[in-house]
C-alpha cells in the first residue's frame, strides 16, 4: 500500500511538471502565432494559410521545446526559479530569433523586428511570473524526498555539502556506514523512500542495490568508472544469451569524419565571424605592454599526441618564469588588465577555432591537459589516460557540469560519460548549452587557493 501511495504522489509529482511546461509552451506559442498572422503574413508576397502557418509553427515549436529541454527551462518547479527563469530567456531569445529569420525568408526582406522584440518581452515576462507561481506551489505541493545516505569510507563531506545546496529536492535524515551489519541497513532503507549509496565497494553495493529495488525505493548510486563505460556498452544477442558489447574505440569511423567536418566548417564559420573581435583584442594586448600577442602551451589530444594549444596572452609576459606549471588562482596578479576582461568574456579561447580547424582540437570533448598534469593524474587515477581516446575539446561535459571545485576523479567521470555516450547530437546540444554558460556569471580567472592542489584546469594563458 505505501508503494503504491509512492508511486501515485510520483505521478502526480511528473503531471504538475509536465503540465505546467505545456500551459508555457502554448502560451508562447499563441503569442507567435498572433504576430505571424496579424502583422507579418501581411508582408509576405504570397501569404500563409493554414498550411503555412501550421509549417511555421510547427519548426517554432520544434525549436522551442530542443532549446527548452537542452537549456532546462521547461523544468517548472524542478529548479530553482531563477536558474529556470534564467535559461527560458535564451530558449525565448534564440527560438525567436529562428522565427524572424523564416518571416525573413518568406518577405524577402528584413521585416520590422518590433513585433517580435514586443513578444519577447511579454513572452519573458509571462514566462517569470509563471515559473515563480508555479515553482512555490511545487515547494508547497512536494517536500523535499526524505533520503538515506549508504556510503562507505569517511570521504563524504563533500557529497553531503552538495546536497545540501538543493534543499528543495533532497533532505538527508539518515546515514549509515556500509560496513555495518545488512540487517542494520536494511531496517533503516524500509523506513526511507529515497537511497543515495556512495561509494560503495561493488559486492556490498550489489546487494543493498538489489534490496532497494526489490521493494521499489528510489535509488541514486555514484558510479564507478566501470560503470559509465558499461553505460555505454552496446546490447548483443548471442543465440539465447545476452551480452554487452564494449569496444576500445568509442567513435565509429563514420562517426569521427561526420565530427570532423562539423568541427572543419563551425571552426571556419567561428573565425569568420569573429575575427573583428580577436583583432580588436590582439591590438589591446599589443599595445598594453607591447609583448607577443598569443600565448602557446604544450597539451596533449587523441592518444596522447601533443600539440601547441593558442590562447590570447591574459598574463603578463613570463608568467611562468621557473618553468614549471603554475595554475592560474583567483584575483592572480599576474592577470593584465586586458587579460582579466577577456577573459571575464572568454574572448581569450577565441584563437582555439584555429587549433580545430588545424585538426588537433574539437568542438567538443575532454579538455587538453598538459604532460606534465596528466602524469600526475594517471599516478592516483590510471584511468585518467582513458580521456585520450578521443580528441580534446574547446567545451565538453565536463567544462559545461563541472565546477571550479569539483574534484578531478567526478570530472574524469563526466568526460568518460561524454566519450561513451557520444552522438551527433549529444555534440550539438552541449554546444547549444555553451552559448547560455558563456553569459554565466561563474568565475572564469582560476582556481581558488584552497583547490588548486586537486584542480586540474589551467589557466595560466
Amino acid at each position: 500500500m505505501e508503494v503504491q501511495s509512492l508511486i501515485s504522489k510520483e505521478a502526480f509529482r511528473r503531471f504538475y511538471v509536465l503540465a505546467g511546461a505545456a500551459v508555457m509552451i502554448a502560451v508562447q506559442a499563441v503569442m507567435i502565432y498572433l504576430i505571424l498572422h496579424n502583422i507579418y503574413n501581411q508582408d509576405f508576397r504570397t501569404q500563409l494559410y493554414t498550411r503555412g502557418h501550421l509549417l511555421v509553427m510547427g519548426i517554432y515549436l520544434g525549436v522551442f521545446v530542443l532549446l527548452g529541454k537542452v537549456f532546462g527551462g521547461l523544468l517548472v518547479g524542478g529548479r530553482r526559479n531563477g536558474e529556470v527563469m534564467f535559461s527560458l530567456l535564451f530558449t525565448s531569445l534564440l527560438s525567436n530569433a529562428v522565427f524572424y529569420m523564416i518571416m525573413m525568408m518568406y518577405s524577402f526582406k528584413f521585416p520590422t523586428p518590433v513585433p517580435i522584440l514586443g513578444v519577447t518581452g511579454l513572452q519573458i515576462f509571462f514566462g517569470s511570473f509563471w515559473i515563480s507561481g508555479t515553482g512555490n506551489l511545487y515547494r508547497r505541493l512536494f517536500k523535499p524526498y526524505d533520503v538515506l545516505l549508504v556510503y562507505w569510507g569517511k570521504a563524504t563531506d563533500n557529497f553531503v555539502a552538495k546536497v545540501k545546496t538543493r534543499k528543495d529536492q533532497f533532505r538527508i535524515v539518515d546515514s549509515i556506514e556500509a560496513t555495518e551489519d545488512l540487517s542494520e541497513i536494511y531496517s533503516k532503507i524500509n523506513k526511507c523512500g529515497t537511497i543515495m549509496l556512495w561509494d560503495l565497494p561493488t559486492s556490498i553495493r550489489n546487494t543493498v542495490f538489489k534490496y532497494c529495488y526489490e521493494n521499489s525505493k528510489r535509488i541514486y548510486i555514484m558510479p564507478k568508472i566501470s560503470d559509465i563505460i558499461l553505460n555505454g556498452s552496446k546490447p548483443v544477442h548471442m543465440f539465447d544469451t545476452h551480452l554487452l558489447l564494449t569496444e576500445g574505440s568509442p567513435l565509429q569511423y563514420e562517426e569521427r569524419v561526420l565530427k570532423r567536418v562539423m568541427d572543419f566548417v563551425l571552426a571556419l564559420l567561428l573565425i569568420i565571424v569573429t575575427s573583428p573581435i580577436m583583432l580588436a583584442a590582439a591590438l589591446a594586448i599589443k599595445l598594453y605592454d607591447g609583448g607577443p600577442i598569443l600565448y602557446k602551451q604544450v597539451r596533449c589530444t587523441k592518444n596522447n599526441r601533443t600539440f601547441e594549444i593558442y590562447k590570447f596572452r591574459s598574463m603578463i609576459v613570463d608568467a611562468e618564469k621557473r618553468g614549471t606549471a603554475v595554475l592560474a588562482r583567483e584575483h592572480d596578479n599576474r592577470i593584465t588588465p586586458v587579460g582579466r576582461i577577456i577573459r571575464k568574456v572568454r574572448i581569450d579561447e577565441l584563437p582555439q577555432a584555429f587549433n580545430i580547424l588545424r585538426g588537433d582540437m574539437s568542438f567538443v570533448g575532454p579538455r587538453p591537459e598538459r604532460p606534465e598534469f596528466i602524469q600526475k593524474y594517471v599516478q592516483d587515477m590510471p584511468e585518467f589516460a582513458y580521456r585520450t581516446k578521443v580528441k580534446a575539446g574547446l567545451t565538453g561535459y565536463a567544462q559545461l557540469y563541472g565546477k571550479y571545485n569539483t574534484l578531478p576523479y567526478d570530472k574524469l567521470k563526466l568526460d568518460l560519460y561524454y566519450i561513451e555516450q557520444y552522438s551527433f547530437w549529444l555534440d550539438l546540444q552541449l554546444l547549444i548549452l555553451t552559448v547560455k554558460i558563456l553569459f554565466t556569471m561563474e568565475s572564469t580567472e582560476g582556481v581558488k587557493e584552497s583547490t588548486a592542489d586537486g584542480e586540474e584546469k589551467d589557466r595560466n594563458g
